[in-house]
């Protein structure tokens, strides 16, 4: 049992080290949710069931889902741009705020 504690513990910090560290916006989310859920066992483990179901309910569901929608609306998500383009992340959010800055908003330009 103390060798699974250790190794939760383990897990957990580099998951936050990796989150921290991640210059993907996504790969962050979903390093965030695999903590969440090392997070959940834990307080399994701790025979607190009512904070492991808080913190797979807020920390892994809600939080990230809330986090993929503002990455979404922020156009850091972006299927087709991936698809054909094949950028990074932030490359793909500093052309479209430049085409937004130029344009109307939605990327394309006024005459």
């Amino acid at each position: 049992m103390q060798a699974l504690n250790i190794i939760l513990l383990i897990f957990i910090l580099g998951c936050a080290l990796a989150a921290a560290l991640s210059k993907n916006l996504l790969q962050a989310i979903v390093i965030f949710m695999g903590q969440s859920t090392a997070m959940c066992v834990i307080w399994i483990l701790l025979e607190s069931p009512d904070l492991a179901i808080t913190e797979a309910a807020v920390g892994a569901g809600i939080t990230s889902l809330l986090l993929f929608v503002t990455l979404k609306k922020i156009h850091a998500i972006d299927v087709s741009n991936e698809r054909e383009e094949g950028a990074p992340v932030s490359t793909r959010t500093e052309k479209s705020l430049i085409n937004q800055e130029e344009g109307n908003g939605d990327g394309t330009h006024q005459k």
